[in-house]
C-alpha cells in the first residue's frame, strides 16, 4: 500500500477508535443516555473492520499506527476538547511521528 494511503487509513482508523471510546466515556463518566452506546458500538466496529484493511496484521504496522493515533488524539484534544497543546504535547507528538516515519520507511523498503 502506498505510504499516503496507509497514513490516511491510519488516521481514519484512529478517528473511529477515538470516537467510539469518547462516546462510551460520555455515557459512563458523564452519565449521558445509554443511547450513546449505539453509535459507540458502530464506531468501534468500524475501527475493528478498518484494522483488517491495514497492510498486515503485524506488530510493525500497529506500532506505526500507534504514532498516527497519538497525533490524531492530540488533534482531538485541541479541536474537540478545546484544550491548548503544551510544549510536551508537541515534543511527544513529534517524537512519535518520527518513530512512525522510521517504521513506515523501513517497512516500505522491505516490501
Amino acid at each position: 500500500m502506498a505510504p499516503v494511503i496507509t497514513t490516511l487509513l491510519f488516521i481514519v482508523t484512529a478517528l473511529a477508535e477515538i470516537v467510539g471510546c469518547y462516546l462510551v466515556y460520555r455515557w459512563w463518566v458523564l452519565s449521558n443516555s445509554a443511547w450513546w452506546l449505539v453509535p459507540a458500538a458502530v464506531a468501534l466496529a468500524l475501527f475493528a473492520w478498518l484494522l483488517t484493511l491495514h497492510p498486515a496484521a503485524s506488530g510493525r504496522i500497529y506500532a506505526a499506527y500507534a504514532g498516527v493515533y497519538l497525533i490524531t488524539a492530540l488533534a482531538w484534544l485541541r479541536l474537540v476538547d478545546g484544550q491548548p497543546l503544551q510544549m510536551s504535547d508537541y515534543l511527544g507528538g513529534g517524537l512519535a511521528l518520527a518513530g512512525t516515519l522510521v517504521i513506515m520507511v523501513g517497512y516500505q523498503s522491505q516490501s
